[in-house]
């Protein structure tokens, strides 16, 4: 068995996995957008079921996120239609959680269902789930490590000297080991997965604590602040003002004193 200490991440590749979004609210769209771009899928979205068939069926497509109740023409439609001329993967995203409609989605041509609200990471690990067993049907070559798990692919995520095992949930930085709750794990992971990239406060908001989360935003502070102090000096955690938060590979001078606060 490897030794976390011993573990170097793969280099991550950059073909991106095609994802059509049929959905009809905006603020999921957005939501599901926002997320995909960060894991490394291209997302489009369309806003009824008659134009998302119409793409579905004339552009290349990976994945389908479909929404069951939408204009024009219904999803389990959309589904039955696409599934007569393509394998395309399908997943049906829904508010409606009886037994009836899964049964119905799935009868029709979906590969999976899931209920509004949902986490995020699961939405992920449920395409990633699909896309991989696409893959193993079709094999095609170049795999995209999108289909593992996202931009930074590795079960062991490297950021300078931080090290993370997102399978054992132990964490290093350098020789030392980091006790971290839950909460402070996926945030420190969202982080790693991202490193240099300048993530919005909504986006982790969303990652972490939930599209449907009801509460002080200002837990985003709370949390970092848990972070730094556990992790350290040198801080990498950089705050940038007005946007959000950044993991960097190193701390740079000014930052380093703008971090005074949160």
């Amino acid at each position: 068995m490897n030794n976390l200490k011993d573990i170097n991440p793969a280099s991550p590749k950059e073909t991106r996995p095609r994802v059509l979004i049929i959905e009809d609210e905006p603020g999921m769209v957005d939501f599901i957008e926002m997320g995909l771009s960060y894991e490394g899928f291209e997302a489009t979205s369309v806003n009824n079921g008659l134009e998302g068939l119409e793409m579905a069926l004339s552009q290349p497509v990976d994945l389908i996120l479909l929404d069951l109740m939408l204009p024009l023409l219904d999803g389990i439609e959309v589904c039955r239609k696409v599934r007569q001329v393509s394998p395309v993967p399908i997943i049906i995203l829904t508010a409606r959680d009886e037994l009836d409609d899964r049964v119905l989605g799935l009868d029709a041509g979906a590969d999976d269902y899931i209920t509004k609200p949902f986490q995020f990471k699961e939405l992920v690990a449920r395409m990633r789930a699909v896309l991989r067993r696409q893959t193993l049907l079709n094999p095609k070559p170049g795999a995209n490590p999108a289909l593992n798990e996202g931009a930074n692919a590795p079960g062991v995520l490297t950021v300078a000297d931080l090290k993370l095992d997102v399978n054992t949930r132990e964490f290093l930085r350098g020789s030392r080991s980091i006790e971290l709750s839950m909460r402070e794990f996926e945030l420190l992971e969202l982080f790693m997965r991202h490193p240099n990239q300048v993530l919005k406060r909504q986006t982790i908001l969303d990652r972490v604590w939930g599209f449907d989360f009801i509460g002080d935003a200002n837990i985003i502070e709370v949390y970092v602040r848990y972070l730094r102090n556990k992790i350290g000096e040198p801080n990498l955690i950089q705050t940038v003002r007005g946007v959000g938060y950044v993991l960097r590979n190193q701390p740079r001078p000014k930052e380093r004193e703008e971090n005074g606060g949160d």
